[in-house]
């Protein structure tokens, strides 16, 4: 029988869930404001000395980043992973000998399932996967953004960039776990409780970089991430999605219209259960021709896609329930 948690303890997981939102929503640019109101007050050349320092450490995110375990193993993210709570599903071994390259799915509002699993060891990934070293790959701009890119390099985010991305497969050794959400912005457009819908069928530059560098393919998915918000989906067509987009294609990501259970901000108390596949063999071809691409990417569907079916009623869904992949 679970024990029933204290008010104290429900509150310790309420005011964690709420800081990671509000991280992620107004922290990198409330950093950027603040760096720039400084150079226009008397503390100007702590202002200067950081941006000197920006400067000389700009390549820093690409080249692997600066992690710390001890941010990692704060305790504030079990208890936001707690809220939830999320679980972490292992379904096959994966040798610490090779390099991988996990797709993650769905992106929800803001992939607490990714983040809780791959970013922190509230979920003790470095222990149920010994060897392995996850790194999380995010929108490239957020290393941008001052003291912000301290504080995510600190976590073991880097950029999905293709020379962040050759760092990790190339010249970090062995039993690196490259984590992409691959529907990325456009994905999270589709996030909306009871949708299981994952944009996949365009996105082949992780199956080329695999081949690039023999990276084997590991299908992710997180059960439960589209609970998490209500959101407004706009209809194709109209202004609202026509902004959505544009904002899209200049920024990088999209502003999702949506609500939490309480104060906007506080996500839904629904579990998520975040499912690691088993690894999809692929050779190191350095020059991969279009054919291989695309076979290998139709592997990928595949395993995506029997991972879902396998897992669906465990997880909490009905056995009617179907993944879209667009």
């Amino acid at each position: 029988m679970a024990q029933e948690k204290t008010q104290w303890k429900e509150f310790l997981e309420t005011v964690s869930c709420l800081q990671m939102v509000l991280t992620f929503l107004f922290v990198g640019v409330s950093c950027l404001i603040l760096m720039v109101y400084l150079m226009f007050t008397w503390l100007w050349p702590l202002s200067t000395l950081y941006f000197i320092w920006l400067v000389m450490d700009w390549h820093t995110p690409e080249r692997g980043g600066r992690r710390s375990m001890w941010m990692r193993k704060w305790r504030t993210w079990d208890h936001a992973s707690e809220f939830y709570p999320i679980k972490m599903v292992k379904t096959a071994e994966l040798s610490p000998s090779k390099n991988y390259i996990f797709g993650c799915h769905p992106h929800g509002i803001m992939s607490a399932g990714a983040f809780s699993c791959f970013s922190t060891e509230s979920l003790g990934f470095t222990e149920v996967f010994p060897g392995l070293r996850p790194t999380l790959a995010v929108l490239a701009g957020l290393f941008r953004l001052p003291l912000f890119r301290e504080y995510i390099m600190g976590l073991g985010l880097v950029p999905v960039s293709k020379p962040s991305l050759v760092h990790l497969l190339s010249k970090s050794g062995k039993g690196n776990a490259v984590v992409i959400v691959i529907g990325g912005a456009a994905e999270s457009l589709a996030s909306s409780p009871g949708l299981n819908t994952v944009i996949v069928k365009g996105r082949k530059g992780f199956v080329r970089m695999a081949l690039e560098f023999g990276a084997d393919l590991v299908p992710v998915y997180s059960f439960g991430e589209n609970e998490l918000f209500q959101q407004l989906i706009l209809p194709d067509g109209s202004l609202g999605r026509r902004l959505q987009d544009l904002f899209k294609k200049v920024m990088g990501f999209s502003p999702c219209l949506f609500l939490g259970e309480r104060m906007a901000f506080i996500p839904y108390r629904s579990p998520v259960t975040t499912v690691v596949g088993s690894p999809i063999s692929v050779p190191k071809h350095v020059h991969p021709t279009d054919e291989e691409v695309d076979h290998y990417h139709r592997l990928y569907m595949e395993a995506l896609s029997k991972l879902f079916h396998q897992n669906k009623v465990s997880c909490g869904l009905s056995e009617s329930h179907k993944l879209q992949i667009l």
